[in-house]
């Protein structure tokens, strides 16, 4: 990868760490499903009244729109809302990188190199001591509803490479169209239509910035460049760096609710750190090649 790309898609890595903090102030009291509903119609507006539709088939909107709506962020917050603790939420998700690595050379056929193996091995280590030392509740109805939307956040990758699309901030955005509709019906099959009466009479200032806060620099802004960056990239090399949402998970976990951090989380980040920069670190010979190119300009 890039450097400034590399650093563009770190910095979404924070903002999507410290998102699970703010789903988890967000579905304290208000229906996971109804929060979830809300941040991607935010995000929508009005951007997606300036910005054309890509060129890609309706179906691929749709389909898209529908997995990473309801079936990763629906039962993400879900999850949270059903006793799983926000840090153990982020690192089950996160499982979706060695899927999608897996996957990616399997389907896609993509050439994975001896030292992405040994990184990717690293990072599997560092996932299963996360989840060890991770604390905080566990339930198996959130353990379930984090599985489905690890799947889930898979299947969006394939979905993207499928569509073969280039424009990827209007993709991200006309795909979200296709989210909110889905959630609300959910939420009112589940629960009746008084649920949506109970998120009203229990909205208040927290839950706006929370909300906003998963509309703006999380969804439009952090899609925008996880689409772009999958476009640009192989499966097998973009992924990976999913892996540091829970580092920053755990961070904001430890800012926002006292969460704290122990010797053993801060080894296994390190390894999680390790095994990342394998996976991504171009070969000399492609550094050297950019190089030449550059000096040639």
């Amino acid at each position: 990868m890039k450097r400034n790309d590399l650093l563009l898609t770190l910095l979404v890595m924070v903002i999507w760490g410290f998102n699970f903090s703010m789903i988890k102030t967000s579905v304290s009291e208000i229906n996971p499903l109804l929060i979830t509903a809300a941040r991607f119609a935010m995000a929508i507006t009005p951007a997606i009244f300036f910005i054309a539709r890509p060129k890609v088939g309706w179906h691929f909107l749709i389909g898209y729109g529908v997995v990473f709506g309801v079936g990763v962020w629906g039962m993400a917050a879900w999850s949270i809302a059903s006793g799983l603790s926000s840090s153990l939420s982020s690192v089950m998700l996160s499982a979706n990188v060695l899927l999608s690595m897996i996957l990616g050379i399997l389907i896609l056929n993509e050439r994975v190199s001896t030292r992405k193996c040994i990184g990717g091995i690293i990072a599997l280590v560092a996932l299963i001591l996360l989840f060890h030392t991770t604390t905080g509740t566990t339930t198996w109805k959130g353990m379930i509803l984090i599985f489905v939307a690890t799947c889930c956040w898979t299947l969006c990758g394939f979905i993207l490479k499928a569509s073969k699309t280039q424009e990827a901030f209007a993709f991200s955005l006309w795909s979200l169209l296709f989210a909110p509709v889905p959630l609300i019906a959910f939420a009112i099959v589940l629960n009746g239509h008084q649920i949506i009466e109970q998120a009203y009479d229990l909205w208040n200032w927290d839950t706006s910035i929370a909300v906003l806060f998963q509309a703006y620099p999380t969804t439009l802004f952090g899609y925008w460049v996880w689409n772009k960056m999958l476009i640009r990239y192989p499966l097998s090399t973009v992924a990976p760096l999913n892996l540091l949402v829970p580092v920053f998970a755990m961070l904001s976990g430890f800012l926002f609710y006292d969460e704290a951090l122990t010797m053993n989380q801060v080894v296994v980040s390190v390894l999680f750190l390790l095994g990342i920069a394998l996976i991504v670190k171009p070969k000399a010979k492609s550094l050297n090649h950019l190089s030449s190119i550059q000096k040639m300009q």
